[in-house]
């Protein structure tokens, strides 16, 4: 039994499962249609922003329900929702977004692959909402969006990334891409470790079929980056790491790889 998928423990029944392919996939399609309309004209409304992230909720919600999927979400303690973080999570499925839509507090924008903005309606509903583009293929492009990110963090509410780039197809975290944390270190802002669970045993990536199931969202304690600096980033790395990793319930991997990866990404 994997210990990232709880929904392995009461396998779905056939019916269930054909029930919440049909049903999250129509909503994906016309959901992500209707609401991400609503999110570019609300987009328009004062103060900018504040109402398409509303209606991106509301989407994802909707895709959770459709799907049969129930979320849970565990905060630490000392996460104060109306604070600014840098969120850091792990990526197993195109799940992961709409629970973290739903599950992250406050005001935020995430950092997402390029090719999710050239999606007609929705690609344009993620700019309304000022999420960031990066195309991690093109360093230069790269470096733009994550000067862009910067700034919107520097005007109020947080940030949200995927260290590692891409879906993960195991039970293990794969290395870390460094743009995430050279944010929280050139703001001051504290990294937040996310660790989703069960995503992937409701759509693994490369499936289209959708598993009825529940999924947890678990916050870390916020880790201070100014106890770091840019001096000590690979210790920083290795620390969220080992944070988020036992969030998750997944395996670190190689800890000296991951820091590398970071450095030179």
């Amino acid at each position: 039994m994997s210990a990232n998928d709880p929904t392995t423990r009461s396998p779905a029944p056939v019916f269930g499962k054909a029930l919440a392919t049909i049903a999250g996939n129509l909503f994906l399609v016309a959901g992500s249609l209707v609401f991400g309309i609503v999110t570019i004209v609300a987009g328009w409304l004062p103060p900018r922003g504040r109402w398409s992230l509303v209606a991106i909720r509301l989407w994802a919600a909707g895709l959770l329900a459709s799907s049969g999927v129930r979320l849970v979400v565990e905060r630490a303690a000392g996460l104060d929702p109306r604070a600014s973080y840098v969120y850091l999570a792990n990526h197993q499925s195109l799940f992961d977004i709409p629970a973290l839509l739903r599950a992250v507090p406050g005001r935020f924008r995430m950092v997402a692959k390029q090719s999710l903005f050239r999606i007609p309606v929705f690609g344009w509903a993620l700019s309304a909402a000022g999420f960031v583009s990066v195309d991690r293929g093109d360093r230069s492009a790269a470096r733009q969006s994550f000067a862009a990110a910067e700034r919107r963090l520097r005007s109020g509410g947080s940030i949200l990334l995927f260290p590692e780039g891409t879906r993960a197809t195991d039970d293990v975290l794969l290395p870390f891409k460094r743009g995430g944390f050279l944010l929280a270190l050139r703001t001051g802002l504290p990294i937040v470790p996310v660790g989703i669970r069960g995503t992937r045993a409701v759509q693994p990536r490369g499936r289209r079929s959708i598993r009825p199931g529940v999924v947890e969202v678990r916050f870390g304690a916020p880790i201070a980056v100014a106890e770091f600096g840019i001096r000590r980033k690979r210790e920083l790395v290795a620390e969220v790491r080992t944070r988020l990793a036992e969030l998750a319930g997944l395996s670190q991997g190689g800890d000296l790889e991951a820091a590398e990866a970071a450095e030179e990404a």
